[in-house]
């Protein structure tokens, strides 16, 4: 199997051990405590399930900042996007060097995670704008991945972390949510050696489908990870639950058996285009893929970042051996009228726009609000069922 990002072996930072974690437990309630916002605690959940392996916990100022410059921390340990845990007042844990990093997503702010604090550091503006336009892009405050990066503080809490609690993921999904350390332990029950990632945060319709089908055929795959985001989008994008139903409707009906995964990562949504698409590729190598599809757009929003960014930039930035997982490189998908079934566009010279049959989004939630079906060149029948049903269940 592929080994992980930056080492021989997974390092997940969750406290498997049951008497260990139950003494942890004990010590937290008992430590300084603090409130961290919902993009630490899904960087903690990540390093928990051992996705951002070989990460030991959250950066220092000085890491971070090198490694929004260069894909690399001070040490030169290659990461594509900062991994910081910024308050806005750390007043409640005073001058302790172990505190308890409390969940802001789940009732009662539960202990998520204990770290051992080595620094408390103020971030200053010109290091956040740094931070900010090299991962994002812009320092845009309508592009929902800045406000939330910009808006969680200015205070960085540094150090190394023990992971007690994967937040609301396994209580809210417990069919879907899934571990590095579970997919890998997964991918080899199954036997599979070439395996193929598809990121998504959208129900997918027939062309996300029949994308992954050309990816496993091309790419020779025994198997394909579906791998959903669960955590925070922005407003409108569809809820997890019903992207969910409507994903495993698809697999279920489409897919021989054992040649698809359905399974969901905690975190929150970054819209960070090309830099989002790296750190995708970086914690699917990590989960056990050996290749990953990226499309038009990947994790993209709005017209912040040009259509296939999230692809060049693994010719142009990523550091040469980084990284030991290939990338499919996809175009937008669609389905032929000539042709009768979906293509890669560039891959039908021949054709006009009006040859595919294209749907907008807005065009598309407009149809299914209604209780109309989009056609089943675009949508399979099972699938726009339930998304109808999500609609109109708004209305």
């Amino acid at each position: 199997m592929i080994r992980p990002v930056g080492s021989d072996e997974l390092k997940p930072l969750f406290v498997y051990d049951p008497d260990q974690h139950h003494a942890l437990m004990h010590e937290a309630e008992g430590l300084p405590s603090i409130t961290i916002s919902s993009q630490a605690a899904g960087n903690a959940v990540m390093m928990g399930g051992g996705y951002f392996t070989p990460l030991t916990g959250f950066m220092t100022v000085a890491d971070a900042v090198s490694v929004a410059e260069t894909m690399k921390t001070t040490a030169g340990m290659f990461f594509p996007v900062p991994i910081l845990c910024l308050v806005d007042d750390p007043s409640s844990i005073g001058d302790a060097r172990r505190i308890a990093l409390r969940d802001p997503n789940m009732e009662g702010n539960p202990v998520l995670a204990i770290m051992d604090l080595e620094s408390i550091e103020s971030v200053s503006d010109e290091q956040m704008t740094l931070m900010t336009e090299r991962v994002y892009g812009t320092s845009d405050q309508a592009h929902p991945g800045v406000a939330a990066f910009q808006g969680q503080g200015r205070v960085a809490l540094s150090g190394p972390i023990q992971v007690l609690h994967f937040s609301y993921f396994q209580d809210d999904f417990p069919d879907t949510f899934r571990t590095a350390v579970e997919i890998r332990n997964e991918i080899a029950e199954r036997g599979w050696k070439r395996v193929v990632a598809f990121q998504t945060r959208n129900p997918m319709h027939l062309a996300h489908e029949e994308l992954c089908h050309m990816a496993m055929e091309r790419l020779s795959c025994d198997g394909l990870v579906i791998h959903m985001l669960l955590g925070k989008l922005k407003p409108g994008d569809i809820p997890a639950p019903v992207r969910d139903a409507a994903i495993r409707k698809m697999v279920d009906l489409y897919f021989p058996p054992n040649s698809a995964m359905v399974t969901g990562y905690g975190f929150d949504m970054l819209y960070a285009g090309p830099r989002e698409a790296v750190l995708h590729a970086y914690f699917r190598q990590n989960m056990g893929a050996t290749h990953f599809i990226i499309g038009r757009d990947h994790a993209g929003v709005g017209d912040y970042y040009g259509a296939f960014d999230a692809q060049t930039i693994f010719d142009e930035q990523v550091p040469k051996g980084a990284l030991g997982i290939e990338i499919f490189k996809a175009d937008h998908t669609a389905y032929s009228n000539k042709l009768h079934k979906v293509v890669m566009m560039r891959e039908a010279p021949d054709h006009t726009k009006d040859d595919f049959v294209l749907l907008s989004g807005t065009k598309v939630r407009e149809m299914l609000s209604n209780g109309v079906a989009p056609p089943p060149e675009f949508s399979r029948p099972e699938v726009a069922q339930i998304l109808m049903d999500y609609y109109q269940s708004l209305t």
